[in-house]
């Protein structure tokens, strides 16, 4: 898919003229990158940093999204438009692939609960309510299982299990105790066990 930036202000990075060569930072580092689309407002900079982190950055959005993957491409505008201002903020302690995700997940967040006025925790599951494990014939493929879980279960299994954040990191973006992400993990990869394997609901231990 591909994503394309509504911009109105002139100078705004986000609109670079087509057909520019890129020869002179494509060899560049994310980290030299981000230096000089932050310091000094290098709009080839900031274009090559777009085309690196795009598409990952998508698949993400939409991971997290889950049902609401339709506004997938919605939060990716949004959470580069919230990025270039913040670029000044980071710090290499962790790759521009992770931070960029962090942006994201708040992105994700304010659509899922637009107009709610509710913190992350109104998406999570009961922690003391028993788990009701779905009950399907066949398998579901992977992604399909991801999209089915519910959202606090898809959020917090999508960080920890496949982009790697810690439950302390996990806590620290989401405003809960890691205790609770740590029984959301282990709930939803029960769920995510019956829906890969199709099996009875008995037999997920």
């Amino acid at each position: 898919m591909t994503v394309s930036l509504a911009v109105t202000e002139p100078g705004n990075p986000l609109l670079v003229p087509s057909g520019v060569s890129r020869a002179r930072i494509a060899g560049s580092s994310d980290a030299v990158l981000v230096v000089a689309a932050a310091a000094s407002g290098d709009e080839m900079a900031f274009r090559e940093l777009f085309r690196r982190h795009t598409p990952r950055l998508l698949q993400f959005v939409t991971r997290v999204l889950g049902a609401s993957a339709g506004d997938a491409e919605d939060v990716v505008q949004d959470t580069w438009l919230r990025a270039y201002p913040a670029l000044v903020t980071f710090r290499n302690e962790s790759s521009f692939s992770t931070w960029l995700c962090s942006v994201g997940l708040r992105a994700a967040l304010d659509s899922m609960r637009r107009g709610k006025r509710r913190s992350f925790e109104f998406l999570l599951e009961d922690d003391d309510a028993p788990l009701d494990l779905p009950h399907h014939e066949d398998r579901m493929d992977l992604e399909t299982a991801i999209a089915s879980l519910a959202p606090g279960y898809r959020m917090i299994l999508v960080l920890h299990d496949v982009e790697g954040f810690t439950h302390e990191e996990i806590a620290l973006q989401l405003g809960i105790a890691p205790g609770t992400s740590k029984a959301q993990l282990f709930k939803a990869r029960r769920v995510m066990r019956a829906l890969l394997t199709g099996r009875e609901k008995n037999d997920v231990q």
